[in-house]
Formats: structure tokens, sequence, C-alpha cells
């Protein structure tokens, strides 16, 4: 194998310094045109590559910034990761995805693999907000994020949606349809937004003056189109006088799932069963069934933790910020017939 080209072939075949060429790579508004444009024309000619692993050692930090996501199938977060990325480009710098797959280990390795890396900054959708490793990685001086969840000290910078006014606002918008059977479908309640939307929707059915025991609580393993074509099932299962006539999904993958289990059921949507879902992914509009589904905005979500990542990763007078942002439902043929 051919040995690469070397910052001192660069040097000889241009007949320069070798800080000239390093004066060109790193600060070319110091060499003049004529210089310049002789020194590049011999990388060219040697297909020169910098060395950008040795470079970034020698500064300190790389040019990069790393989400580590919770879970790469659900549209959500590479959604996330887009607005994300939109930032980190603006800045000049790449953003390298890790995905947790929901496990607390793979997460604390891919944290302490990145820390080790010396990335600019860290985007961390968490499995536990109030896991010590995020306080770990804190330790060894590496700027991080939290998204799409919340902790209750202001140690962290974090980016949120207002989880327990959308709970409310789907519920809200079923009873102002006239559904007095509701089902919540969606688990573990392990997660924090699964609990602030149960309780959104909770805070809707009380102040609507309905029984208790009209909403019922149908809980998932996961939320996933699989998980939700089986609550579809367990729905289905109840009895007509007990069944409820809607139901508000925790994400829309479960409520998709939900949809066509009611379609390969030969049941309508809204007229046997009226849904509503959450996220407002791509899908959720282009469904069988277009699905009413409560809006995150989820590259803004992106967009803005990547812009306090780097602003703590360059302010030395940073001040840790709680972004929380305002959901929105959008009312589709799913609940409106």
């Amino acid at each position: 194998m051919a040995r690469a080209s070397s910052v001192k072939d660069v040097a000889a075949r241009a007949h320069v310094s070798l800080g000239t060429v390093s004066n060109v790579l790193n600060r070319p508004e110091r060499v003049s045109p004529a210089t310049r444009a002789k020194v590049e024309q011999a990388m060219r000619d040697l297909g020169f590559v910098r060395n950008e692993s040795a470079r970034q050692l020698r500064a300190g930090r790389s040019r990069t910034l790393a989400y580590v996501l919770l879970d790469a199938r659900n549209p959500f977060f590479t959604d996330v990761a887009q607005g994300a990325e939109l930032a980190a480009e603006s800045a000049g710098l790449s953003l390298f995805l890790c995905h947790s797959g929901n496990r607390p280990s793979r997460e604390a390795d891919y944290l302490a693999h990145l820390v080790e890396q010396r990335v600019q900054g860290i985007l961390v959708t968490p499995v536990d907000p109030h896991a010590a490793v995020l306080d770990d990685v804190r330790r060894n001086g590496t700027p991080l994020v939290i998204v799409d969840r919340t902790r209750e000290d202001a140690e962290f910078c974090s980016v949120a949606v207002d989880d327990v006014l959308g709970g409310r606002l789907a519920v809200e918008h079923l009873v102002e349809a006239g559904h007095t059977r509701v089902a919540f479908i969606g688990g573990p309640e392990t997660i924090g937004q699964v609990r602030d939307r149960l309780a959104g929707a909770r805070q809707a059915w009380a102040a609507a003056g309905l029984p208790d025991d009209q909403l019922t609580v149908i809980a998932t393993d996961a939320l996933t189109v699989a998980e939700g074509r089986s609550a579809g099932e367990r729905v289905m299962g109840i009895g007509s006088s007990r069944r409820p006539t809607a139901a508000f999904c925790v994400n829309d993958l479960l409520a998709l799932g939900l949809l066509q289990q009611l379609s390969t059921a030969g049941l309508s949507v809204p007229r046997d069963l009226a849904i509503v879902g959450y996220d407002d992914i791509e899908y959720a509009a282009a469904a069988a069934v277009p699905l009413t589904s409560v809006r995150q905005p989820r590259q803004e979500l992106g967009r803005r933790a990547a812009e306090l990542v780097l602003d703590e990763a360059e302010d030395p007078d940073h001040q840790h910020q709680q972004v929380v942002f305002t959901p929105e439902l959008v009312a589709r043929r799913s609940t409106l017939g």
C-alpha cells in the first residue's frame, strides 16, 4: 500500500516551509494568494488528505457533536436528530448518532466513549434523566443537554415539551366530540412522558366531570406499532356496553398499530373507534385514515438543544436553561369522520 502524503511532502513539492503549509491549512489569511495557490496545487497533485483526528487531538476537542437517542426506529427521534444536525452544520460541526435502544448499560457505554473522543458536546434522550452517568459526563467537563426529558434540578440544560398539556389537549378534543368512554393506551409508566400524558388526560377527564372508570388505561410494554396492534385486540375484547368509543395513544406508532388492527378486523375509524396519537410524525398525516395527533416541534427540539450545548462549550458565562415547548393538537379524519 502506498504511503499517504504528509505535510512535509507538500512543503517539498511546493518549495515552501512547513510553517507555510500549516498556515494554508489553519490560517490561510496569513498566506499570499499566489503562495496559497501553489500549496493547494501541491496538495491536489499528491492527493494529500489532512489528518483531522490528529489536529483535533492537539486542539483538545473534536469538531463533532453527538446525540444519544432512545429509539432509532421511532421517526420522532430521527426528526429531532435532523434539527440538531442542521444546527451543527451551521457551526461547522458534524453530528454523530448513537442508539441506546432504551438500555441504560448501552447508554452509559456510549456516553463514556463520547467523553473519551472529546466531542464538543452531547445531546441525550436518557432512559433516566436522573441517572448518575449524566453527572459523570459533567464532571469530566463535557457539555451535555437533556432532550425530550426534564430534571427537577437545574444542573443541565434541557429541552422538552409540556406533555401534561399535550395529554389534556388530546382528551379535551375527544370529550368535545362527545366521547364519554375513552381508552388511554401507552406504557410503561416508568417513561416520564407516559406519566405526564396520562396525568394530563386525567386532568381533562376530571374537568369534564366524567366517571373515573370510564377512562380505561391499557398499559403497553413499549411504544411500538406491534404494541398498538396488541392494544387493539384488547380494546375489541371489552364488552360492547363498556367498550371505549375513542382512544388516546401516547405516541403515533401505537396509534398506527391500533389503526391497523381495527382495519384488519373490519372496523371503521372513527365510526367504531376514534383515535388520537401523539408526536405528529410524517406517517400520521399519511395513514390510510389520517391521524389526529398532538404535534411536538421535533426539529426545533433538536436545533435548540444543539444551540444550548454549543453555547455551553464556548461561553464561560453560560447559564443553564430549561426550555419547554408548547404542543398543539392537529385534528384529522381519525376523530373528525
